[in-house]
């Protein structure tokens, strides 16, 4: 990935072009497409009429916006640095438009800060805004749990035990980016139990904001066999949800949240 106005070549990002499946045909943009696709003609077969489908560019935001969230887990987006969106495009095969309104998406998110005429610079963030952000967590997820705890039946329970095992599994490759997405899947689907959309919603970008690296290390810096043992509290606490183990489950959870200040 290039950095700046200059951009880098280190940062290991996949140098992909999502806007198009395979086999795909793309056009040109035709009177009332969406401004910003990125597509090119292909003659149709002689005397046969060919159907030619539209590249929709909110589709490549949405990968894009997928690969820039990875690579900020990851730290190939490193804190500090400033991206441009035509350096970034050029890296992911697609033009500096929806790389510019994914990064504009997570400048909302609190992510990067427009740096004008220059790209996005990515938020510098130390261990007292992550403690903050694990404070936060456990206020609103611990009581939520502790009522499910409650009055969910633990076949219910149950039925959450193979995404608990997916983090376990994406916490043994190693793969920071494949951990925070499995972790945040099974912290979406047990707050999803209470029923409240909001909640969730809300839950989940915190979440999202917690695993952001710090600057010098944090989150982005974990190594495997702190991902493996974050992963396993999730089994364990899945034990003392079925169980019905109040006590447990808060002493769990509280270590959990905890653990997130050190470990992210």
């Amino acid at each position: 990935m290039k950095q700046g106005t200059q951009g880098s070549a280190g940062t290991g990002l996949p140098r992909t072009r999502p806007a198009a499946a395979a086999g795909e045909t793309r056009v040109p943009r035709q009177a009332g497409a969406v401004r910003g696709e990125h597509t090119h003609s292909e003659p149709p077969a002689p005397g046969a009429a060919r159907e030619r489908p539209v590249v929709q560019r909110a589709s490549v935001r949405g990968q894009i916006l997928d690969a820039l969230r990875a690579a900020l887990v990851a730290g190939d987006l490193r804190p500090g640095e400033v991206y441009s969106a035509p350096v970034l495009g050029e890296r992911f095969g697609v033009s500096a438009t929806p790389v510019r309104e994914a990064m504009q998406q997570l400048a909302l998110e609190g992510a990067v800060e427009v740096v004008p005429n220059r790209g996005f610079r990515v938020v510098e963030r130390g261990a007292l805004e992550l403690a903050e952000l694990a404070e936060v967590r456990a206020l609103i997820e611990v009581p939520v749990l502790l009522r499910l705890a409650r009055t969910v039946p633990a076949e219910r329970w149950a039925e959450l035990r193979p995404l608990a095992e997916a983090t376990v599994r994406a916490a043994s490759s190693g793969c920071r980016a494949t951990y925070a997405e499995a972790d945040r899947g099974f912290h979406r689907a047990v707050l999803s139990l209470a029923g409240n959309r909001q909640l969730v919603q809300i839950a989940e970008d915190l979440h999202r904001r917690a695993q952001w690296p710090l600057v010098g290390g944090g989150p982005g810096m974990r190594g495997r066999a702190d991902l493996v043992a974050d992963a396993h509290e999730h089994t364990a606490l899945l034990d003392a949800l079925i169980a019905r183990d109040l006590e447990v489950v808060r002493a769990l959870a509280g270590e959990h949240f905890a653990g997130a200040v050190g470990a992210g």
